[in-house]
């Protein structure tokens, strides 16, 4: 019931806000688009607000799902108007607040002390205020300057509920759409599941932004703020507070005369040193929550807050991505069909040849225009809908990574529209296989999982005995069971041969009763040639055969 409720507050918002008016209805099935003329609210006038005010106010309306939807177009500028593009870029940092009595209480009841008494000063008036929590500034006794992260109250059921409607629809997709399974639906909506309640624990938050801060110590191309974890619980977050200029806020960066091009080059070189060297990257990557030190224009670097979603690789989704997007980039596409075979992203039935021809014929189109005017995300969407044609399965643990590349990319291009994502990626990628391949490299692995396996050896006697029994138990018993089809068998042609006599022995009864009556044979002789043809044909079917 709460899911039909869900889904009927979502129906009509979408109609109190008009956002039919947004969708090209030629292009929806024939039930729908009739569905759309009938409804009630044709008869509505349209609200008098622009079509990107009313998108953004129905998703904030929707909650925090909706909301960090809308979050995640505002980054691709590319695929959407100005004036749209423009209004979702509010949902980032400028989500209408919540009371701040309430954001009182939280902190009060969380960390078990009165406002006063954990902050020498505390500005009840939030800073911003995002889908899942606000921020507030205060001052420590010390004197350290910090901001508080305040999760949102009752937010959790809402995300349920509309969690739940999304499992419903991934179902009904999955089950009535022709590329549904392929697609695993399900499986995308379980891991974004389980990424936006872990949203909801600051406590995980300010863990992910200690691990990212000590990966990136001493680096000038991201600063992360200290976590102040004695201020820190599940549901509030004690950071130190930065400064810095939006990376939306392109007037303020010119007038710093901050150098855009190391700007969108480092953001590109932030990612993949990420990805690659230390598998544990920010996957929330919109504006809202990154901001630059121009301290030095011609050195600028980024700061990043917001931690809570963070994506990681296994070592061979590491190692096969790496090697994909070089082959990519070097327009060898025997490579990228033969990865994909490899790594179990098309299935292995898969003629690499064939593949290898459709990469082809997507890719050379668009590499023949300027590098520099070349999508990375487009020429991922070209690629997804190509490997359509061969059961290419989305791959659930890669998905955060596709939304954090596209993230960083329309970023890029925002800053510096001539960014050349190739060549800035491309001696990134070719240094870190050289790297994780080198004799140095293999050693230091090794040397990582000697202790594991010198603490293993001892057992390995008992495991190959145990692996020996198990196969003698296996081998017995198929040989039982060898045995037994054996038998089977020799009973089942027993029992043929014994009604192959039972048969041969009533033909003879009845030549010998004919015999014994010549006038009965003289008939029979007489009898028609279809009676002799149909005899033969009931024989030949009682006849037994050998299985």
């Amino acid at each position: 019931m709460s899911r039909v409720l869900r889904l009927t507050k979502i129906i009509r918002t979408v109609g109190r806000y008009r956002l039919d008016e947004l969708i090209d209805t030629e292009r929806l099935p024939r039930a729908l688009r009739w569905g759309l003329k009938l409804s009630p609210w044709r008869l509505t006038p349209s609200p008098a607000m622009s079509r990107g005010e009313r998108l953004r106010k129905a998703l904030e309306e929707l909650g925090p799902v909706f909301i960090k939807f809308g979050q995640m177009l505002s980054t691709r500028r590319d695929l959407l108007p100005e004036d749209i593009a423009d209004e979702l870029a509010r949902l980032q940092d400028n989500v209408p607040p919540f009371p701040q009595e309430q954001s009182l209480a939280i902190i009060e009841s969380a960390l078990g002390s009165s406002i006063d008494t954990l902050y020498a000063s505390f500005e009840a008036a939030p800073m911003a205020s995002a889908s899942v929590a606000q921020v507030h500034a205060a001052t420590l006794h010390r004197g350290e300057e910090v901001v508080v992260k305040v999760v949102r109250p009752d937010i959790e059921p809402v995300i349920r509920q509309d969690i739940a409607l999304l499992y419903t629809l991934a179902r009904l997709v999955e089950r009535h759409v022709p590329d549904g399974r392929r697609l695993r639906p399900v499986e995308v909506v379980n891991d974004y599941e389980l990424v936006i309640l872990d949203e909801l624990d600051l406590g995980r938050e300010a863990a992910n932004a200690s691990q990212l801060r000590r990966n990136f110590e001493g680096s000038n191309l991201v600063y992360v703020p200290k976590v102040y974890w004695d201020y820190s619980c599940r549901d509030v977050f004690t950071m130190e507070r930065i400064s810095g200029i939006p990376v939306t806020d392109m007037a303020a960066l010119r007038e710093r005369g901050v150098d855009l091009k190391v700007l969108a080059e480092r953001g590109v070189e932030i990612f993949f040193t990420q990805v690659l060297r230390d598998s544990f990257f920010h996957a929330d990557m919109h504006p809202g929550n990154i901001f630059v030190d121009a301290t030095d224009p011609a050195d600028p670097s980024y700061i990043a807050v917001d931690c809570a979603i963070i994506g990681a690789l296994s070592e061979s989704d590491q190692y096969y991505l790496a090697r994909n997007l070089l082959a990519i980039f070097r327009r060898d596409y025997h490579e990228v069909a033969q990865l994909h075979v490899e790594c179990g992203w098309v299935p292995p039935h898969t003629r690499v040849q064939d593949f290898e021809s459709a990469m082809r014929a997507v890719c050379e189109p668009i590499f023949e225009r300027p590098i520099s005017e070349i999508s990375f995300g487009e020429l991922l969407i070209y690629l997804f809908r190509t490997a359509r044609r061969f059961d290419m399965e989305v791959q659930p643990s890669l998905v955060l990574l596709q939304k954090t590349l596209l993230n960083i990319e329309g970023l890029g291009r925002q800053l510096y529209p001539e960014l050349n994502l190739w060549d800035t990626a491309m001696p990134f990628l070719e240094e870190w296989v050289a790297q994780r391949y080198s004799p140095q490299s293999v050693i230091r692995r090794l040397q990582r999982h000697a202790p594991s396996w010198l603490e293993q050896l001892p057992q390995l006697p008992d495991v190959v005995m145990d692996n020996l029994q198990h196969t003698r138990e296996l081998e017995q018993r198929f040989d039982a069971q060898q045995q037994h089809v054996q038998q089977i068998q020799q009973a089942a042609h027993k029992s043929v041969q014994r009604q192959r006599r039972y048969i041969v022995a009533g033909l003879a009864v009845g030549a010998a009763a004919l015999m014994a009556v010549p006038s009965a044979w003289d008939q029979l002789l007489q009898a028609p040639l279809a009676t002799w043809l149909l005899a033969a044909l009931g024989l030949a079917l009682l006849w037994p055969q050998e299985s």
